[in-house]
């Protein structure tokens, strides 16, 4: 009779322990729920996908340097660096801004023209948003930089992505978003060079908050980052994609419908029903039906991974296959304009003549390649480099962050916009995709692109 009476205690004593693990994992998993819900977003300004706007203005900013002679046709775009103060003009909440570099000061700059003064005025802007009650937050990998140091002793808000640990990589990304209204996506860097010595081009969005709250999210991610050394498993809803390759966003630019979406990458930094931008760049190639025309600074097709100090170079073939399909298989006529200057590396020679032997013999193929270049006074400066990343077909547009380098997809931040016209009414009898296709044509028939 011994044995049963001294066996219930210690069944009880089990049945407690289990049912006390029982509610500690229910604990954590209502924990889980509600940081992935909203413990680590931030206030959205009311701004949701049920009342954003879609009725949006949008315009291409280039910056077209002093002594590169390029013809405009009547249809020069707005400078860059205006388009920054315009954008500074309309901040009345908050400036959220993205950078690879932060270097708008030079020291140097008296022996500079007058456009090399950009870079200190709008870094000034920069520094009286707080005196206009706007806050400016940035993400940043840099952790070293004085421009950085500056603005947040001046209230700037400031979040270090240490890409090191995360990807072995760097932030690439550069855009901003304005009131979660107004946003600006491509090439040019905070950076006094892309202000006034380096060819940039990108595209500015103005009263586009559907957009804006996307890119926004992208931001919201870059700035949950901050100084930490792992990608969380759990993630705030506020960080998901709202809008992707499969439901893009659907939206009047200047008039015009469209569709559009954000891309980022590596994928490591793509949470939630956001489009990798390889992933996005094959959309916009897959859908072309007779052109697509390339300008990107650098063309590489190669990985470059470090491992126990050796440096492991691999193909990347994801973007040079869909190319090859697009022209063999499909007929489409492509055109890639790369940038010669410093850097370009031998190989890219290699892969650009073997892909120009694909139409030998061929009936109706069509792929030729060009390389921008133009004089560099000092190496440091890239004078008159041609910094654009962008892709334009018949009926969409792809702008990037990234340089068509395997390395730069595989460990690199950035972002893309793709933007595809859904009808054919005009606005002004030029829409935005052909104000884009008339700036590669310039580049491309300019003296300074050069055959092979």
């Amino acid at each position: 009779m011994a044995g049963p009476t001294t066996q219930e205690p210690v069944k009880t004593q089990q049945k407690c322990v289990a049912i006390f693990a029982l509610l500690c994992c229910f604990a954590v998993l209502v924990v889980l729920i509600f940081s992935s819900v909203d413990i680590w977003g931030d206030n959205e300004d009311g701004i949701t996908e049920e009342n954003c706007s879609k009725n949006c203005r949008i315009v291409l900013v280039e910056n077209i340097p002093d002594g590169l002679y390029l013809s405009m046709d009547g249809r020069r775009h707005l400078p860059l660096s205006v388009g920054f103060h315009e954008l500074l003009d309309q901040a009345k909440h908050s400036v959220e801004v993205v950078s690879p570099v932060w270097d708008l000061n030079s020291w140097d700059v008296e022996t500079m023209p007058s456009t090399a003064k950009q870079g200190q005025l709008l870094f000034q802007r920069l520094l009286s948003l707080k005196s206009h009650g706007v806050k400016l937050k940035i993400a940043s990998s840099l952790n070293n930089s004085a421009e950085l140091k500056t603005l947040a002793a001046n209230s700037a808000e400031v979040h270090f992505v240490n890409m090191t640990a995360l990807t072995k990589g760097g932030l690439h990304s550069s855009f901003w978003v304005v009131d979660r209204k107004h946003i600006y996506i491509g090439s040019a860097d905070m950076d006094w060079r892309s202000l006034s010595k380096r060819k940039e081009l990108g595209v500015m969005a103005y009263n586009c908050s559907c957009l804006a709250l996307d890119l926004h999210r992208v931001f919201s991610f870059y700035w949950q980052l901050h100084e930490r050394d792992y990608i969380p498993s759990i993630w705030s809803k506020r960080v998901t994609a709202l809008y992707g390759k499969h439901a893009a966003l659907e939206l009047q630019l200047n008039a015009t419908q469209a569709t559009a979406y954000v891309s980022t990458s590596p994928d490591l930094f793509c949470p939630k029903d956001r489009t990798r931008d390889v992933d996005a760049i094959y959309q916009v190639i897959q859908s072309a039906r007779t052109f697509i025309f390339i300008s990107v600074t650098d063309y590489l097709p190669l990985v470059n991974r470090s491992f126990r100090g050796t440096t492991v170079t691999r193909y990347w073939s994801p973007i040079d296959e869909m190319i090859r399909e697009a022209v063999v298989l499909k007929g489409v006529k492509v055109r890639l304009l790369i940038s010669f200057w410093k850097k370009t590396h031998p190989l890219t020679f290699n892969f650009v003549t073997s892909l120009k032997s694909l139409c030998m013999q061929l009936h109706n193929c069509s792929l030729e390649v060009r390389f921008f270049s133009h004089r560099e006074q000092k190496d440091d400066i890239q004078y008159g480099l041609n910094h654009n990343k962008y892709m334009v077909t018949d009926n969409t547009f792809y702008i990037g962050n990234h340089d068509w380098v395997g390395s730069e997809f595989a460990v690199n931040a950035g972002v893309g916009l793709v933007v595809r016209m859904t009808n054919s009414v005009k606005d002004k009898g030029m829409t935005i995709l052909e104000h884009l296709k008339a700036v590669f044509e310039r580049d491309w028939r300019s003296r300074y692109a050069k055959n092979l």
